[in-house]
């Protein structure tokens, strides 16, 4: 899996094929499929292979933090690997994704969340991680043209924010003066806590 990983980051799931993993491996294609039928699976694989170690080594944290540092973990791992995001989306149902639902999800009976609304909560912060998690990695990879630095392509988009018509579009013009020099992971984690304060205040009522 370490070797699949390594070909998925430097040449995408294009560059994934039996052949090339095999020969990474010196090895043939048949002891491959002798672990995993297919690509589909040989991709699920490796996506369990980055998320297990961001899901793991949480069991002394607090709920709470457990879920921050899951959710950031994930982050990371996806901004690093932007092929995991992908397949996770494609393949909900693969053992990665349920790993993801049970660090999220299975802190929350130990917030004091009712039963009766576990599933709607659970539901919400793993949209909110994957999803995040997902545009961060893309809007990292895009095609800017001759714009390669971060700040001057935020620059650039909150000028464009700023001279929109204040009548029509005054939060985007509030927005073009926090667009420039914000951090991608602290806004990520300050999401992850308004998710976390809104659990607290229903467990209050």
């Amino acid at each position: 899996m370490a070797a699949a990983v390594e070909i998925l980051d430097a040449e995408g799931e294009a560059g994934l094929t039996f052949r090339a993993l095999a020969a990474r491996l010196s090895t043939g294609a048949g002891a491959i499929y002798h672990h995993v039928a297919n690509k589909t699976e040989l991709l699920s694989a490796a996506t369990e292979h980055v998320i297990t170690d961001v899901v793991t080594d949480t069991a002394d944290d607090r709920p709470a933090e457990a879920i921050r540092r899951i959710s950031l973990g994930v982050f990371d791992a996806i901004d690093a690997h932007p092929w995991v995001g992908t397949h996770l989306s494609r393949e909900p149902w693969q053992t990665a994704m349920l790993r993801i639902w049970e660090g999220l999800g299975g802190r929350l009976p130990a917030l004091g969340v009712p039963e009766h609304h576990r599933f709607d909560a659970a539901s919400a912060i793993v949209s909110y991680v994957l999803g995040v998690a997902g545009q961060n990695a893309a809007n990292a990879r895009r095609d800017f043209g001759d714009v390669t630095d971060r700040s001057h392509v935020l620059g650039a988009v909150a000028d464009r924010w700023a001279a929109m018509d204040d009548d029509e579009f005054p939060f985007v013009r509030y927005l073009s003066t926090r667009l420039r020099d914000h951090d991608d992971r602290e806004q990520f984690l300050a999401g992850v806590d308004i998710f976390l304060a809104g659990i607290a205040a229903e467990d209050d009522r």
